[in-house]
């Protein structure tokens, strides 16, 4: 009975075969994964209620400013005149114990700026000597003494301008340039100041030292 029912069945086969029938395989279905629905979120724990809470910023605090404090009047009986301050002793600068020698002729040199001329000529102490427009009046003509740091020759004197006067007209007055001490080792320390002619001092010199009045 099993023996025929196969045969039967591979006759149905040889016969559904021959008649262009072909029995199809279904290919194998891939499982879908399954989706994961995502859980309830955990809320977040509470702090404890014996946990002090954060303080809250205080609002800034406003501080009035004070006004002006009048301040009393004060009296004049209650103010005292203040002590005078200590008088300020200039101290001397320390003169040289030895006289300076006195010479009773100055030289002298000039220079003309316009032309550049220069003139070296003497002055005796007392008597003036012109040279062009300038009159010089030596007063006094020294020699450093030998105690000095410096030796230099320093003379006193006086300088006039005054153009010669023209034939026929009066003398024009005279007009000081300069009046004071030059000094020979340093002639721009006290210059002679004329927009045409310069001068300065060269030495002093005489046959015998003129003695000073009071050295005696």
């Amino acid at each position: 009975m099993g023996g025929r029912s196969l045969l039967s069945l591979t006759v149905a086969l040889s016969v559904l075969a021959g008649a262009g029938f072909v029995a199809a395989q279904t290919a194998p279905v891939a499982p879908v994964a399954p989706t994961l629905t995502p859980g309830p979120v955990a809320p977040s724990p509470l702090p404890p209620a014996d946990q002090p809470q954060p303080a809250e910023e205080a609002p800034p605090v406003v501080v009035p400013v004070p006004g002006p404090v009048a301040t009393p009047a004060v009296q004049a009986s209650e103010v005292s005149p203040a002590a005078p301050p200590k008088a300020q002793v200039v101290e001397k600068p320390a003169e040289s114990t030895i006289k300076r020698a006195r010479y009773d002729v100055a030289i002298l040199q000039a220079l003309d700026k316009v032309t550049a001329e220069t003139v070296r000529f003497e002055a005796a102490v007392g008597q003036p000597v012109r040279y062009k427009t300038l009159v010089f009046t030596v007063k006094a003509c020294e020699q450093a003494a030998a105690d000095e740091p410096q030796e230099d020759a320093i003379a006193y004197m006086t300088v006039d301008s005054q153009p010669r006067a023209a034939p026929g007209k009066p003398t024009p007055p005279a007009r000081q340039a300069f009046k004071g001490w030059m000094y020979a080792s340093s002639p721009g320390l006290n210059p002679l100041q004329h927009p045409v002619y310069d001068a300065w001092l060269i030495t002093c010199r005489a046959a015998a030292p003129v003695v000073a009045a009071g050295s005696r």
